[in-house]
């Protein structure tokens, strides 16, 4: 017999088709795919099983030909501020990293792109645990699809990708995975409401600005310059900052600039107004994030006073800022503390070995 289809790593339309095709061979009535269809993100059942509108006999051939696997939930956390972290198993043993952040009605999950990450950022423990593998699509949205399925359910607003790994090194599978976050005939959260957190990764920029989609592009940016980037981020060796700048000034929307503040590191005054020009380059908006303590590995947090004077600058040079409150301090909030914490790391992999870059 051969493997099940698993029906989650499909295009919305796709996976219609498909279930259309299999209800025609079994004659069973058309509209039947469509209910199956509804139940595979948009309200999404744990399995076939559960969708008790189908017919049984229909319900028990699906099961038989189409799998919806799930993520296993190893870990939750809740911050005393509402913040909820979740470590995911995959079927291979590797481990990834969701978070739920509450703000009034909205509710943002950062969700992961790859299990682990290649670009070794100074400051961040998911570069130090080493690179394993990209996720597939259904593992990227299906993090969101999880959450749907606790019981009481959490229903994302706003979706981004600041969790484990680069997104624009696993593009292919992201591709498919901001379809099923957006289409409505999936979960259907609006693509302004969706945002890709890259380091600058080029080719997956150009791939982001040619979807039709307003999709929301944030930049890592951390350093005003080159050399002390070079320092915190080895990839910008390969894609420096003036091709990152270009690139963002490219890009249709709106791009945001992430800066976390690491004291004495890069939030001198004159850091402030060097990448003050650089966000005026290309009408950035700037978030400064205040290095969480878990993820600090031997860095520490600017001061209240610097962070303060940072903004000052940007805000004095007509660059639009905002200083995100750390969430989730009583718990490993940090990107990758988590799974650290759990899992332990592996030898890291080089920054440059990262020939997963798909672009159409």
């Amino acid at each position: 017999m051969s493997a099940r289809s698993n029906i989650l790593d499909m295009r919305p339309a796709d996976a219609l088709a498909r279930l259309r095709a299999f209800a025609l061979e079994h004659a069973v009535e058309p509209y039947r795919a469509s209910q199956a269809a509804r139940h595979l993100w948009t309200a999404p059942a744990a399995r076939f099983a559960d969708i008790v509108e189908l017919p049984a006999a229909f319900r028990a051939a699906l099961e038989v030909a189409f799998e919806m696997p799930r993520l296993a939930l190893v870990t939750r956390q809740q911050s005393a501020d509402g913040t909820q972290k979740f470590l995911f198993r995959l079927a291979d043993g590797e481990a990834i990293e969701t978070v739920a952040i509450p703000d009034g009605k909205r509710l943002t999950v950062c969700i992961s792109s790859q299990a682990g990450c290649a670009l070794q950022c100074a400051f961040c423990a998911t570069g130090s645990m080493g690179f394993a593998r990209n996720l597939a699509a259904w593992e990227i949205a299906g993090q969101v699809r999880e959450l749907m399925l606790l019981d009481p359910p959490l229903r994302a607003t706003n979706v981004v990708f600041m969790g484990m790994g680069e997104p624009l090194m696993n593009w292919r599978n992201v591709d498919v995975a901001l379809s099923l976050l957006n289409d409505p005939a999936a979960i259907g959260i609006g693509a302004r409401h969706i945002t890709v957190s890259t380091v600058g990764v080029l080719p997956g920029i150009d791939a982001l600005a040619a979807r039709p989609e307003q999709f929301r592009l944030a930049i890592s940016v951390h350093a005003p310059r080159d050399e002390l980037r070079r320092q915190l981020m080895p990839i910008n060796t390969k894609y420096p900052l003036a091709d990152v700048i270009a690139a963002a000034g490219a890009f249709a929307r709106r791009v945001t600039f992430e800066y976390v503040l690491l004291g004495g590191v890069n939030d001198a005054p004159d850091h402030a107004v060097q990448l003050a020009a650089l966000a005026a380059e290309c009408g950035a908006f700037v978030n400064l994030i205040p290095l969480h303590p878990g993820g600090a590995l031997g860095f520490t947090h600017s001061t209240a006073r610097a962070t303060a004077a940072f903004a000052r600058v940007l805000r004095a040079r007509n660059v639009e800022v905002a200083v995100r409150k750390s969430r989730g301090l009583d718990i490993a909030a940090a990107c990758g503390q988590l799974r650290v914490e759990r899992l332990g790391r592996r030898p890291p992999t080089r920054a440059d070995q990262h020939a997963d870059v798909h672009v159409a």
